[in-house]
């Protein structure tokens, strides 16, 4: 059940260190290397919002679910390696159907690249053919850099969880930000 949606295809470029980056759909077979890049996130204590990696067979299932209910799963290929995604999880109820939550992550060896930006211009590309009104997100106050970013897209800040996280002995606020598009014919940025 490899499907990729027609509205949106693979993206190429090449990283600020020279490697060659795509963005593009995920495969069932990307589960595997998904897989391995999040136990290694998780075993460097980074701030990715899991606590195991799923199973091959776990990610494979999730893999056909976000294909088969229409929402955005994308892998970040760097020099052949599956090193990052980027996921937005459309809302299920009619009434929620114009939002999606967004989600991403990136090995730690593939940031400060440029890539962070190659898919948020991805991503709000997919949100545009897919007609959403909103994009929401979380971010830990501690990633500055991420946070940055998301407010150079024009991400709001909606609201903030004080000491919802609690990391390397430390709490960590959780910041609540939205993207919101526009209507029909204008430009939303």
């Amino acid at each position: 059940m490899d499907t990729v949606h027609p509205l949106i295809q693979e993206k190429a470029f090449t990283a600020k260190d020279h490697s060659k980056v795509v963005l593009r759909p995920v495969h069932l077979q990307d589960a595997e290397e998904i897989v391995i890049s999040v136990e290694s996130i998780i075993k460097q204590g980074s701030s990715i919002q899991k606590e195991r990696a799923r199973t091959v067979e776990e990610e494979q299932a999730f893999i056909i679910e976000m294909t088969s209910k229409d929402n955005m799963y994308t892998v970040v290929e760097v020099n052949g390696l599956v090193k990052g995604i980027a996921r937005v999880i459309r809302g299920e109820l009619t009434m929620k159907r114009h939002t999606g939550l967004f989600r991403t992550w990136l090995h730690e060896d593939t940031q400060g690249k440029g890539i962070g930006k190659q898919i948020m211009d991805y991503t709000l590309t997919w949100c545009r053919l897919h007609q959403l009104h909103k994009l929401c997100l979380t971010v830990f106050d501690s990633n500055k850099i991420a946070k940055s970013l998301y407010e150079k897209y024009g991400f709001v800040t909606e609201g903030v969880q004080k000491d919802q996280v609690y990391i390397n002995d430390v709490y960590h606020d959780e910041v609540f930000m939205a993207y919101f598009f526009k209507g029909k014919g204008e430009s939303d940025q």
